[in-house]
């Protein structure tokens, strides 16, 4: 019997060099933010541990409060910080150097294919786009792999999604995930890998896959994947930390083999797709955008781990570019990165924004988590390109959250309500 892609590194990565049913695994990386971090430092120090067990393999990236909002998460900033110094971890990434964890962590080279990575963040999954196993996990185990470099996992099955058709103007993929956790629902691939394959994936570009991936736990997948190829190749040679690396050998067998067992397989045919949209409270309840053109908006977020990339704003900038946002509908742009800031800046990007009357504000999660940045008051409603709506996730328990492609919420920025993009451009 063949074995799936994930299974293939799991395998690598077993210290018994077996795949039961609970593996106990070497990890390449690990990380947390400034929310889960301190409280794994806390586990850390609480078990008597003394040492790390590799100093370049841990990642502290504080961006879920930055710029800290009150002295609790300054705080916690000093906390990583100061271990960091004790334990001479280099990747501790600050305000001067830093960006959302999922999109910055991949810019710095830090995560590769092939590669066993565990993140004290549900969006972990996000680095299964370049073909590595990648998981989420709670902030006790985030301690206890800070100290020995290992994690006990149970073997997750997996799913396989076969994409088909042809893809409409505007779908994109925020679109091909909104639809297939509405399909699914969010207990649809419960502690499962999904597999995204099939002739749509592989003309994908690497911005929508990450996209597609960091999206996965919405469906309780444990992670998702994609087969390593020649986009996957490509990307990998625009990150300064990787280009001059030796890749070919982890690349070569970074694919499922056809005999390979899967728990189901889900075939989904774009061709007559609709941009999607999903609706309050939960990331499965999906409409297509035209039933929404009545639902009028307080606020928009452009930004996030999920589509807070370079092509999302140059997405939204061709929207915008010379007309105006809807009078009394904020507008938050967020690059996710300092990288993607300086990017879209060269571009000109942000004077378009700007000039349609959106606030740019520096990297950070912010008002995902309904942390600060943009938060909603009661009874006001949002759309969001992030990727949950639960009750009260972006502010108020009385507020209301919707969620969709870059696309889609700039082209309701324009008319203060949810707006299929040819409505602005077609």
């Amino acid at each position: 019997m063949g074995k799936t892609v994930v299974e293939k590194i799991l395998l690598k990565h077993s210290l018994s060099k077996k795949l039961d049913d609970f593996i106990y695994a070497k990890i390449d990386f690990c990380f947390g933010n400034d929310i889960t971090a301190p409280l794994a430092i806390k586990e850390f120090k609480k078990a008597g541990f003394k040492s790390v067990f590799h100093p370049k393999k841990i990642g502290f990236v504080c961006d879920h409060f930055l710029p800290a909002r009150d002295y609790n998460a300054a705080n916690n900033v000093q906390i990583l910080r100061d271990f960091a110094y004790e334990f001479k971890i280099k990747n501790f990434f600050d305000i001067n150097k830093c960006g959302v964890e999922h999109i910055f962590l991949l810019e710095e080279g830090l995560i590769k294919p092939g590669d066993l990575v565990v993140g004290a963040d549900s969006h972990t999954c996000t680095f299964g786009a370049i073909g590595c196993v990648s998981l989420g996990v709670g902030s006790t185990d985030l301690a206890c792999a800070i100290k020995e470099g290992k994690v006990w996992l149970k073997k997750p099955e997996t799913i396989k999604f076969i994409y088909k058709g042809k893809l409409g103007k505007w779908i994109c993929g925020k679109d091909l995930i909104l639809y297939t956790i509405g399909k699914i629902g969010v207990a649809g691939a419960l502690y499962k890998v999904m597999e995204f394959s099939g002739p749509v994936m592989r003309k994908l570009k690497m911005d929508d896959r990450f996209t597609m991936c960091n999206m996965a736990v919405e469906a309780g997948a444990k992670t998702a994947i994609i087969e390593v190829d020649e986009v996957t190749e490509e990307y990998l040679q625009t990150i300064p930390q990787l280009k001059n690396r030796s890749l070919l050998a982890k690349l070569k067998n970074l694919f499922s083999d056809e005999d390979a067992n899967y728990e189901r397989v889900v075939e989904i045919d774009v061709t007559n797709l609709s941009p999607q949209v999903a609706c309050p409270s939960l990331p499965s309840n999906v409409k297509p955008v035209e039933e929404l053109k009545k639902v009028r908006l307080n606020q928009i977020v452009i930004g996030s781990c999920t589509n807070g990339r370079i092509s999302d704003l140059r997405v939204a900038s061709k929207i915008l570019k010379g007309k105006k946002v809807k009078k009394d509908v904020r507008v938050l742009i967020i690059p996710a990165t300092r990288r993607i800031y300086a990017q879209a800046e060269r571009e000109g990007l942000l004077k378009i924004l700007v000039e349609a009357g959106c606030v740019i504000i520096p990297p950070t999660c912010g008002p995902c988590l309904g942390g600060h940045m943009g938060v909603l008051g009661e009874g006001e409603v949002g759309l969001a390109t992030t990727n949950r709506n639960f009750q009260g996730r972006m502010g108020h328990p009385e507020s209301s959250l919707y969620l969709s492609s870059p696309a889609v919420a700039a082209a309701s920025a324009i008319k203060g309500r949810i707006t299929h993009p040819q409505e602005i451009l077609d």
